[in-house]
């Protein structure tokens, strides 16, 4: 093959190469000499501060002058430190491919314009004819080659062609379209029927011929400012605030303000933000208690399962409280310590009370193992009041094992108030995810709740010892609907429910679940 035909081989990849510096986002060979540019490394340059929909919104097609450079050195912000200085140098003291901003810089972190490709390109395209031109001409075989090579890569190029006109479609669509650069708004929709099998009467009716429905609907606005940070305005609206649904706690609705006027109401008012790679903080304005401040609550019915008592219960006994203060440590990769303190906001605001004058309020600390194995643990403890002097105090412990196929978990809690009243809880269970199909879950659980009149703590149950237990089935109909069926037994002295000392009843619940 001729000298003219290698040379115009070598100019071809130097138009590419010419064009894909000229975006700031150059391939570098993976050494630890030239690291791979990334979205990381775009927000942490000094010269780029602006997020990357900043930039997708900064397109536009503004032509810009640009200088022809003979020499990398001219290049002001061109440095031999730079990771791409050797390809720089090659294409601009080579080819004569490179040219920079009237004021001598490359500006190479920065998104370019389609006008700024083309004159990089047409630059390179220019030194490509003058390799040509230079001599006689490529030969027959020469040619030969050259079409060889374009119907070799026809489809490759075809597809790259397509790619670069959906991505500029696409770019097109959001700044079109886009809700805010910021800010995500995401939803969630809740609805529950419960159906009583087997209970007594209340005020003279039948609970047995008695179905029950309730609704809850929130919108979370969530906004970052550094792509770590989340401040969270939730608004939320529902249904069902009083009556047998919400009374037994089964609905998953009972700590939801507002359920009963059917309008909007902001529910959660909270700002998270790192502090150094290791240390997370939330500060609330309301709607945070205990469990909402762990990593985790380690059993894998909390959420998944229909009733409440799968939260499980140990965290929310007796406590109170509705803004607060938390930090999330991890002291290694697998060990979490977590803390929080809430009070009643309400309280919190009044200068007569004060934030830690406040008679609902909680501490909570625990202390997690959370791993990809076998095992995740956590010891916890609370202290609070839901609304009296009694303060009550809980210790416990969480354990989960996940054999892969499924996972065995629950946690057992020593609780004591100030009048030295004890008692203990403890909650059991199984989960099988994915036993039919990719997403759902089995589950299985029972337990037995504290006494009611611990910490002086009023409830559904009279008695001592009430005993509880759920199964579930959790059925992802599609990314945005999951249906989940649900029995819930309770074997207890039911306030109000009890007839001729029937101290039993039986639920069947459904609950549609859709996000988006």
């Amino acid at each position: 093959m001729s000298n003219l035909l290698w040379k115009s081989l070598l100019a071809s990849p130097a138009a590419v190469g010419a064009a894909l510096v000229m975006s700031g986002a150059g391939f570098a060979a993976e050494t630890a000499d030239a690291p791979v540019f990334s979205l990381e490394t775009l927000e942490t340059t000094e010269a780029q501060e602006a997020s990357v929909l900043d930039q997708v919104a900064g397109y536009s097609n503004e032509s810009v002058q640009l200088a022809q450079v003979t020499s990398v050195s001219e290049l002001s912000d061109v440095r031999p430190t730079d990771w791409a200085y050797t390809a720089l140098q090659r294409l601009v003291e080579e080819y004569r491919c490179i040219e920079g901003y009237p004021n001598r810089t490359f500006q190479g972190n920065r998104a370019m314009t389609r006008y700024e490709f083309a004159a990089g390109l047409n630059a390179c395209l220019d030194t490509i004819v003058q390799l040509i031109g230079g001599g006689e001409g490529p030969d027959g075989n020469d040619l030969a080659t050259i079409r060889r090579l374009q119907e070799q890569f026809q489809a490759e190029l075809a597809t790259l062609r397509g790619r670069v006109d959906a991505l500029e479609a696409d770019v097109a669509e959001l700044e079109a379209n886009q809700f805010s650069t910021t800010t995500k708004l995401r939803g969630e929709v809740a609805a529950n029927a419960v159906v009583p099998f087997d209970t007594a009467q209340i005020g003279g009716d039948d609970l047995d011929d008695s179905t029950i429905f309730n609704a809850r609907a929130r919108l979370n606005f969530d906004t970052s400012f550094t792509g770590e940070d989340r401040l969270r305005i939730r608004f939320q609206t529902g249904t069902g605030d009083e009556g047998l649904g919400q009374s037994i706690g089964f609905t998953g609705f009972d700590r939801a303000a507002g359920n009963n006027s059917n309008q909007f109401r902001v529910n959660d008012f909270y700002y998270s933000f790192p502090v150094g790679s290791r240390i997370d903080v939330i500060v609330a304005a309301n709607s945070i208690v205990t469990d909402d401040f762990v990593t985790s609550t380690i059993v894998p019915f909390d959420g998944a399962g229909v009733a409440d008592m799968g939260g499980p219960v140990l965290y929310d006994f007796g406590m109170g409280g509705s803004a607060g203060l938390g930090v999330s440590v991890a002291l290694t990769d697998s060990i979490v310590f977590d803390a929080g303190y809430s009070f009643d906001d309400a309280q919190g605001s009044n200068p007569e009370v004060g934030v830690f004058g406040a008679n609902e309020q909680s501490y909570i600390g625990q202390l997690s193992f959370l791993s990809d194995g076998l095992i995740d643990a956590a010891l916890v403890y609370i202290h609070g009041s839901n609304g009296n002097e009694n303060y009550l105090d809980t210790y416990g412990g969480l354990l989960s094992l996940d054999f892969g196929r499924f996972i065995l978990a629950g946690y057992f809690a020593y609780h004591e108030d100030d009048d030295n009243n004890d008692d203990t809880s403890f909650m059991g269970g199984i989960s099988l995810p994915d036993l039919f199909a990719e997403g759902d879950e089995l589950g299985v659980y029972a337990g037995v709740l504290p006494d009611n009149d611990l910490g002086g703590v009023g409830g559904l149950f009279d008695n001592e010892d009430p005993f509880y237990a759920e199964a579930y089935y959790g059925i992802p109909i599609s990314e945005y609907l999951t249906i989940t069926p649900s029995i819930i037994y309770l074997d207890g002295d039911l306030q109000g429910l009890g007839a001729d000392d029937d101290d039993e009843a039986l639920f069947g619940a459904i609950r549609a679940l859709f996000t988006f």
